[in-house]
């Protein structure tokens, strides 16, 4: 061997060495910057978890109701119950206020805040106020009746005191295209309201008799909550909506106001304090990334010991 292929493989060998060297330092880097992430997130989490309470002068509590009513939301029945136990037991919350712009969702988790809301009155007795921005129709009037007076704007939609039930059916498309409908059920009602099958008047007839029954239930809740304020017409639990003006006349709502004008001159704490669980930017991380972070974090955790 001359000293040129000598020279030529003590090259090769420089080279591949100090390739290596870098494709080592880059996955420490990016194994510790998985690390600061999970560690950034854990302690965004923990710190807003654990963070100071909310001050004890007089105040009034504000809490949102935003958006759909359901599991998983930010209206979910477990966020609006666990902000309404803590601003019920802040000593110097001198009244709930209920901001409410939401179009309704799930009877269920409806049912579950006013039934909290009502219990908690009972408990602390302190009053609750429900102000309606945009919209508080279906669900959300649903828990704005558990509040002693319900606040409008002259604009807002209130009401929609129904229950629906809605789907697809594609029968007639796929006897159109020839598509058969293979469905094995245990019970001759399991298959009931699959869009691929046709019902029969019977299963027809059972869903309108579970509606009708919780739409009852609501009609029940709505008149505990307005008592006499309320005029029943027959188009009160029809179904339908109406504006803030509307709503005020047939006693769906108390009185025009929003917000400022509730804490200043109902409650008479002009301070307003939110008692919403408000996702932060780590909780958005988390979600986005959460498996990745997770993983990346183990996997960090795992491959750092054995560098050196």
């Amino acid at each position: 061997m001359n000293d040129t292929t000598e020279a030529l493989l003590e090259r090769l060998a420089n080279q591949l060495l100090s390739q290596q060297r870098s494709e080592r330092r880059w996955r420490i880097f990016f194994r510790l910057a998985w690390l600061a992430l999970a560690l950034a997130v854990a302690w965004a989490l923990l710190s807003d978890r654990f963070g100071q309470p909310a001050p004890s002068t007089p105040h009034t509590a504000l809490i949102e109701v935003r958006g759909e009513i359901a599991e998983d939301t930010e209206a979910s029945a477990e966020a609006l119950v666990s902000a309404l136990r803590s601003a019920f037991e802040d000593e110097g919350a001198q009244a709930v206020v209920l901001r409410i712009n939401s179009p309704g969702g799930s009877p269920v988790q409806s049912g579950i805040v006013n039934d909290e809301i009502r219990r908690l009155k009972a408990l602390h007795d302190k009053k609750v106020y429900a102000v309606v921005e945009e919209v508080c129709a279906s669900g959300a009037y649903y828990i704005a009746v558990a509040a002693d007076e319900i606040y409008v704007d002259k604009a807002s939609i209130v009401g929609s005191i129904g229950v629906l039930m809605d789907g697809f059916g594609f029968t007639g498309l796929m006897d159109k295209l020839g598509v058969e409908r293979r469905l094995l059920t245990a019970g001759e009602n399991k298959g009931m309201l699959d869009p691929f099958s046709p019902q029969s008047d019977k299963q027809n007839a059972f869903a309108k008799a579970m509606i009708d029954q919780i739409h009852q239930q609501f009609i029940q809740v709505v008149r505990q909550g307005r008592g006499e304020r309320l005029k029943e017409t027959p188009e009160t639990f029809s179904g339908l909506f109406w504006n803030g003006d509307e709503a005020v006349a047939m006693g769906l709502a108390d009185h025009l106001g929003g917000l400022d004008y509730v804490a200043r001159e109902v409650v008479k704490a002009e301070e307003i304090i939110d008692y919403t669980p408000h996702e932060n930017l780590a909780e958005r991380l988390a979600k986005r990334f959460g498996a990745g972070v997770g993983a990346g974090a183990v996997k960090a955790l795992r491959e750092l010991a054995p560098l050196r």
